[in-house]
């Protein structure tokens, strides 16, 4: 893959690049920046969250200046490792040629949680703590493939 000094490069892929993947780029570089190159995109980008921006302030990551990309525009970038993290994205994820590989690990969508906005801010977190979970594994957790 690459040598020994060099940062892996993962792209998180989600449907709207607005919540999960930009929570997870954001995890990346806050906790595995020695090792990961992270980016994140969407199939269909709308914009980055503002509740997920605010719950990743709360965790002390900063996602502020993050920006919603589409997928299309980063298949020129030699990716080691392509991370779907929804269904709809795993579906229509392009194909990255060469050495990327793709797995799939899938976190509730916390913008399509419902009720007054503590329970969706608590959605938010819930989403937040997992995707930090499993960006603790990483790189690990990346080579042991996914589902």
């Amino acid at each position: 893959m690459q040598g020994d000094n060099e940062k892996i490069k993962v792209l998180f892929l989600c449907t709207g690049n607005s919540c999960r993947s930009q929570m997870a780029e954001g995890w990346a570089r806050h906790l595995k920046s020695d090792s990961i190159e992270p980016y994140s995109a969407g199939t269909y980008p709308v914009g980055v969250s503002s509740r997920a921006t605010k719950v990743m302030a709360e965790a002390g990551v900063d996602i502020s200046e993050h920006t919603s990309k589409r997928v299309d525009d980063l298949v020129a970038i030699d990716f080691d490792y392509v991370v779907t993290l929804c269904d709809s994205a795993r579906e229509h994820c392009p194909v990255f040629g060469g050495r990327t590989k793709q797995i799939h690990r899938g976190f509730e969508d916390p913008v399509a949680a419902v009720g007054s906005e503590e329970q969706i801010m608590r959605a938010f977190r819930k989403t937040r703590d997992a995707i930090k979970g499993f960006i603790a594994t990483l790189p690990d957790g990346l080579r042991a493939g996914g589902s």
